[in-house]
């Protein structure tokens, strides 16, 4: 999350404004006759929404990631043939109406079920972890002073471990340097000439200043918002893969509801002016973010998560703790799982 007053040079906005942000289960070999009938039918719902993910050979580049390996030529041409169901995704992105209703068995089309629920292979399923801000842009401050960098950098290094613990060998942390704007233009430049097939931005939330109050810490004046508190998830419906960002949105969300957080509800109130956005999921906390650049410009699914609110004096410290960052490393691994094979969130590591 930015500061509110660096909004503007930190966010890029058609409009010239700037919005809010800084913004082992081992697989079934049969098929889905071999499952009890509700639970094909659940995991047939959950398999629908996915699409298919092209995965390249090319190489990481080793000046970007750390810890990546040398990098190998790659054909720009170069790529698997996607599954007719995933043509539309190559279409000029455009913004989407989103309906959230529940699918009923009777909507859902079983002929296409393998077509749409592509497994990936862990080992080789490449996830861009992005450590939001840089050392120069800090991002927001914290009510303890300490800056969202520091945060951001901390959970995604926890959760770059878990993902390997699960077997997301592939999984690469991009950590850019320098200002504000030029920074986000170097990480989604980095991004697109990658072949991930997932981006994940990685950041901790603040207020508008208006909203913030005044405090004492450690002997100096300090600013807190006790008001607001909890996770939110954010897709752009600009972003050329609109429908596999919000497939992986909805799952990430789903998981860290499941691991007893909350998500923050602000971003709809009129309190939040122009840093208002719209609610995808009003159950889980998903939102559009269209003008974000690391969501717009990225060309692969993309997703970002604002862990929790770090101007929050009692949330800063939750967030601050080795236990917040293992609960929400926890629910990022299960939700990449699950987007991986959606089987693995009906029944579970077998």
């Amino acid at each position: 999350m930015l500061s509110y007053a660096a909004v503007g040079r930190e966010h890029e906005s058609r409009r010239g404004r700037q919005g809010l942000l800084s913004s082992g289960k081992k697989f079934v070999p049969s098929g889905f006759g071999v499952w009890p009938r509700r639970r094909a039918i659940v995991a047939a719902m959950v398999a629908v929404v996915l699409l298919p993910i092209e995965v390249s050979h090319a190489g990481w580049l080793s000046d970007v990631f750390k810890g990546s390996s040398k990098p190998a030529k790659s054909s720009r041409r170069a790529a698997a043939p996607k599954p007719a169901a995933a043509a539309k995704a190559a279409a000029p992105p455009k913004h989407h109406t989103v309906k959230l209703a529940a699918l009923s068995p009777a909507g859902l089309n079983l002929d296409a079920l393998k077509a749409v629920a592509t497994r990936c292979e862990p080992a080789k399923f490449r996830i861009v972890l992005d450590v939001g801000h840089t050392p120069e842009s800090e991002g927001a401050i914290s009510a303890r002073n300490i800056a969202e960098f520091v945060f951001n950098r901390r959970l995604a290094q926890r959760i770059e471990q878990k993902l390997k613990a699960e077997g997301f060998a592939e999984t690469k942390l991009l950590v850019t340097e320098g200002k504000a704007r030029a920074s986000l233009v170097r990480r989604v430049a980095a991004a697109n000439n990658l072949p991930a097939n997932l981006f994940l931005s990685i950041h901790h939330d603040s207020v508008p200043d208006k909203l913030l109050e005044d405090w004492e810490f450690e002997g100096k004046k300090r600013h807190f918002s006790d008001r607001f508190s909890g996770y939110s998830v954010f897709v752009s419906r600009s972003n050329a893969d609109f429908n596999t960002s919000l497939a992986f949105a909805e799952l990430l969300a789903k998981e860290m509801k499941a691991q007893g957080l909350k998500y923050a509800e602000q971003y709809t109130q009129p309190i939040m002016g122009r840093y208002r956005h719209p609610l995808l999921n009003k159950e889980t906390g998903v939102y559009s973010y269209d003008e974000l650049i690391v969501l717009r410009k990225t060309k692969m699914a993309a997703v970002l998560l604002e862990a929790g609110s770090i101007i929050n004096r009692d949330e800063e410290l939750k967030m601050d703790s080795p236990e917040r960052r293992n609960i929400i490393a926890s629910g990022v691994a299960a939700a990449v799982k699950e987007f991986c094979d959606p089987r693995w969130g009906m029944l579970g590591p077998l």
